[in-house]
């Protein structure tokens, strides 16, 4: 790089700071490459920006809107990915530790972009339902809702991942309309920057939707309400510290750590070196203690290994370590880069001396490393260090101290309640791996796992061609854990949005509850036409359209003609003497003729705007239908998702579900479910 350029935070629509203060080093030679800004920041301007203009703004959009929204900005930055991927290797990162980080993050906004479309309702009100009836005369009802906080949420991420980092936090807070200021670390805070100015120029973020805080964050965590929320990634010792902040104590702010932790791998007793599990353990073992030059918060820190394998598991890593090429990312074969810094650098030296008292150092001498590249002496590199503890039981260092670099212990049990035992002594993690061929084994030792544990990986051949591997977090599961590794979560497909959204219990009649919600409530008001609501465009349902079918009596030949239809001859439908026996006391219609003969009394056949059915939920057979019976439908316009979307001829369409209630003559539900329809809009 040139002249060393000064970052900015990006805060109340503008770029703010000019004055160089704090230097920036390059990982890979220890060059200066920028400085923070020296302006202090005004953080009750920053406050007062997001919650005016920053909810005023993502408010004017509903779910579906913003999942669109998210859709664009991730095709937007994939584009442009390249200019990431290049100023992310002064933090030291190879292409592949990039890939985690650059298209990791962009995965994450295309994650949650579809499922804000798939999940969330084209309003700004989610319905957790159902409703339930609180009185016998059906005029009482409670339901859950979920709404936007009102409210900012301020993300204080780690250096180790300075894309991914922000993005997974903002893309569910975007969704839940929660204004986000970013405060990255400071060490790798100029990707973050180069991240937020593309994410400026795009234009797809509303106004006060992110802002981008470099440097300390001053008093604002004092300034923070009981509607605002706070996440944090980063060492156990400094989400303590911040979560004890009086401020967040005394207004119940909503406070999230995802922690640094003694994460774990097992190699259950049933695998033997002869296996292809013990091969995919070491091979797991060796990529988690290399990738990002071992700064990930899912690295394995401690290999549990049985006793009488511990030679020949030292031995296979040692084989792959010595393989690894460490120096300058930027250079062919290279495959692990440097530390984020040199203070970094400093204090995984002092961790791994705390390791060794007492303990063996099988693989990584210092001065055995040999780099690749030039003026790379003076930059944060690490050897890869194998220390091997042979009392793991009696020593509290290996699971207490955390050296965060390309650094683990292997220790040894005698068997699996003992290896359990050792995983449970790191005090809770984030995710530990366990490596079986066994399904008992399994089956035995991840529920023990899972109570200290926030995930479980088990790999074994089967999975392996598809395991995305032990440190990778996914969007669709949840990524944190109990204990030292922050008692907090983040991710888990939607449950990261309703994190960020507030949970109100409502109770009032059907017909209320229907009108809040946006979506039908059994028993509320219903509208009813001449026309039929498979005959309305999108435009023009509305919620509670209604159509109450025609009446059908169900016959013996009905019976007969679906069974041979369908194959199906079970014997409560066609065995007069065997149906006596049972709780019914007679032959009953099978429950998918009840479906498909509901289906004949509400289809209107000719073509329209209903273009396909095309999924059921919550079918319930509730009581049964018996020959003679005769039967009736209640069709109800439930919910509507304006999904954004046109076919190939340039015309628009949304998700409409159908309520589903049929009856006897009794008037007593029989059966009962959604069906999810494609509805046209008007040309």
């Amino acid at each position: 790089m040139s002249t060393p350029a000064t970052l900015q935070s990006f805060i109340a629509g503008r770029w703010h700071g000019g004055t160089a203060h704090q230097p920036l080093h390059s990982a890979l030679n220890n060059s200066l490459i920028y400085h923070t800004h020296a302006e202090t920041i005004d953080f009750a301007e920053v406050l007062d920006y997001g919650r005016k203009t920053g909810i005023r703004s993502l408010m004017a959009l509903d779910f579906q809107q913003r999942a669109a929204r998210l859709k664009a900005l991730a095709a937007y930055l994939m584009e442009r990915k390249e200019e990431l991927y290049e100023i992310s290797r002064y933090t030291g990162a190879t292409r592949p530790d990039s890939w985690i980080d650059v298209e990791g993050g962009i995965g994450t906004l295309y994650a949650y972009a579809s499922i804000g479309s798939r999940e969330l309702p084209s309003s700004n009100v989610l319905h957790e339902g159902p409703a339930m009836p609180l009185g016998k005369r059906g005029g009482f009802s409670g339901t859950h809702i979920l709404v936007p906080r009102g409210g900012v949420a301020v993300h204080i991420n780690a250096f180790n991942f300075p894309i991914w980092g922000l993005l997974e936090k903002f893309a569910p807070s975007f969704l839940a309309a929660m204004p986000c200021i970013g405060k990255p670390a400071t060490a790798t805070s100029y990707v973050t920057e180069a991240l937020v100015r593309m994410i400026h120029a795009s234009g797809l973020v509303p106004d006060g939707a992110l802002q981008l805080v470099i440097g300390s964050t001053g008093d604002l965590l004092d300034r923070l309400s009981g509607f605002d929320a706070v996440t944090f990634t980063g060492s156990a010792d400094t989400a303590a510290k911040l979560r004890a902040n009086r401020n967040l104590i005394a207004n119940s702010v909503p406070f999230t750590a995802e922690a640094d932790s003694l994460n774990c791998a097992i190699l259950a007793p049933d695998v033997t070196p002869d296996d292809p599990e013990f091969d995919l353990f070491v091979k797991e073992v060796a990529r988690e203690m290399t990738a990002k030059a071992g700064q990930k918060c899912t690295a394995i820190r401690r290999i549990i290994v049985p006793r009488t394998q511990a030679e020949a598991v030292a031995e296979r890593l040692r084989e792959r370590l010595v393989k690894v090429t460490v120096g300058d990312p930027s250079i062919e074969g290279v495959r692990m880069g440097a530390l984020a810094s040199k203070d970094q650098q400093r204090d995984v030296a002092a961790q791994v001396d705390r390791l060794l008292a007492g303990n063996e150092l099988i693989y990584g001498r210092p001065e055995e490393l040999k780099l690749v590249g030039d003026g790379v002496h003076d930059g944060a590199f690490f050897a890869p260090t194998l220390v091997m503890c042979r009392n793991a039981m009696e020593n509290d260092a290996v699971h207490d101290v955390e050296a965060f670099g390309p650094v683990s212990t292997l220790m040894t049990y005698d068997g699996i309640d003992e290896a359990l035992a050792l995983a449970a002594r790191g005090k809770g993690s984030l995710v530990s791996t366990l490596v079986t061929k066994d399904p008992r084994t399994a089956a035995y030792a991840v529920p023990i796992a899972a109570a200290h544990h926030g995930r479980v990986l088990v790999l074994e051949r089967e999975a392996s061609v598809d395991s995305t591997g032990h440190g990778s977090p996914l969007p669709q599961l949840k990524h944190g854990g109990p204990g030292r590794a922050g008692g907090g979560e983040e991710l888990g497909g939607i449950r990261a949005v309703k994190h960020f959204l507030q949970r109100t219990a409502v109770q009032g009649s059907p017909t209320m509850l229907s009108a809040i919600t946006g979506e039908y409530v059994r028993g509320g008001a219903v509208v009813e036409s001449e026309v039929h609501p498979f005959r309305k465009h999108f435009e023009d349902l509305r919620v509670g359209d209604s159509l109450l079918t025609h009446r059908r009596t169900v016959s013996e030949a009905d019976i007969v003609n679906f069974g041979g239809v369908s194959g199906d001859y079970f014997y409560m439908h066609f065995d007069d003497i065997a149906a006596k026996d049972t709780q019914f006391g007679q032959r009953i219609a099978h429950g998918y003729f009840v479906l498909s003969a509901a289906a004949g009394l509400f289809v209107s056949p000719a073509p329209g705007p209903v273009l396909a059915n095309y999924g059921l939920d919550n079918l319930r057979f509730v009581a049964p239908v018996a020959i003679g019976d005769t039967i009736r439908a209640r069709l109800t316009c439930k919910r509507k998702v304006d999904r954004n979307r046109t076919d190939h001829r340039g015309v628009g369409q949304g998700v409409v579900a159908w309520d589903v209630q049929v009856t006897n003559q009794r008037d007593e539900l029989v059966a009962s479910y959604d069906i999810l329809t494609l509805v046209a809009k008007r040309a």
